[in-house]
């Protein structure tokens, strides 16, 4: 198995996550006691935070890339970066390593055409719904891709930052959030993209009349067959 090399923290409890499924999906794979080979660094979130806000995005991509030339060093074979609204700055964590980066984006998207839909909603925060670098990337692939309501966009950013990033999980925001997949659905949309990491943990499959695609899963499923079968 190549070596796993993951850029965390932001926040660390979808990076925790991570390290479970990567673990969980490698032990689906080869049985017995087998576990992921992977390392990990992982940043202090509060600096990328300040940094996302005060829109400092070169200096939060150099964050990363000294990460991920971290990793390399550390014997890392392939990276993911555990977050979707920081593949803003994928590119340049991309150019700072000689290894792959798998982007979370185009897994993503390889999962939402693989199960026949073309027209999804994406919740994430609000960088990852209103900014090009998430949207344009999906719709890249062939995507038609929706995204709330402004009322909408800022309750689904809220909850991320207040609640989610903080390990709280309230049945009042998975409410919100279900209003809001209502909308999406009511708009046409055939599959609905949970488009930041830490939304798997509190929304899922049960929560949507149309398919969800639960975007850390799906990276870590892509990540393990990368790291196995190459």
């Amino acid at each position: 198995m190549r070596t796993i090399g993951l850029i965390g923290g932001m926040s660390w409890e979808s990076t925790a996550a991570y390290y479970r499924l990567l673990n969980e999906l490698t032990r689906e794979r080869l049985g017995g006691l087998h576990s992921a080979r992977c390392v990990l660094y992982s940043v202090d979130f509060a600096e990328i935070e300040q940094l996302q806000t005060a829109g400092r995005w070169e200096e939060a991509g150099e964050v990363l890339a000294g990460a991920a030339r971290a990793l390399e060093a550390a014997g890392a074979d392939l990276l993911l970066i555990c977050t979707n609204t920081m593949h803003k700055v994928a590119g340049q964590v991309a150019a700072a390593v000689d290894v792959p980066l798998l982007h979370l984006a185009d897994t993503t998207a390889a999962a939402v055409r693989g199960a026949g839909v073309r027209r999804v909603g994406l919740l994430g925060t609000a960088f990852t719904m209103e900014q090009d670098f998430y949207r344009g990337r999906l719709a890249g692939h062939g995507l038609d891709v929706l995204v709330p309501d402004a009322p909408g966009r800022a309750e689904v950013h809220r909850v991320i930052y207040e609640e989610l990033c903080l390990g709280v999980v309230r049945e009042e925001s998975r409410a919100a959030y279900r209003e809001v997949i209502a909308e999406l659905v009511a708009r046409g949309a055939e599959g609905v993209v949970l488009g930041c990491t830490e939304i798997e943990l509190l929304i899922g499959a049960e929560d949507s009349p149309v398919p969800v695609f639960p975007t850390t899963r799906l990276h870590a499923e892509a990540a393990v067959a990368a790291a196995l079968d190459g």
